[in-house]
């Protein structure tokens, strides 16, 4: 497989868990950071990095706004709910180091 083919399979399977994510606004961040270790937040850092790594300068919201497809204050206030203890202590032992 050539590289350019490789990327444009890549971006479309990227554009299909992102639409996927927009149809599962039920499942919460901190779900997700429980069960596979990352979320949408780490997805908008990893895009804000790969922009910075092809000498793009995008910032923390703007990157956030690519994967939430909306303002993430908008996403939070109307998808986001309260966080229990039990979600919590699992998140405090699989956290990453910071």
């Amino acid at each position: 497989m050539d590289q350019h083919t490789r990327t444009t399979l890549e971006a479309a399977a990227f554009r299909r868990l992102l639409a996927h994510l927009d149809s599962r606004k039920d499942v919460q961040n901190i779900d997700m950071m429980n069960l596979t270790g990352f979320c949408r937040n780490c997805l908008s850092r990893w895009y804000q990095e790969a922009a910075e790594a092809q000498g793009l300068s995008i910032d923390k919201e703007t990157a956030r706004e690519a994967i939430y497809g909306m303002p993430y204050e908008d996403w939070k206030a109307q998808y986001q709910s309260d966080v229990s203890a039990a979600q919590l202590a699992d998140f405090e032992k699989i956290k990453p180091a910071d």
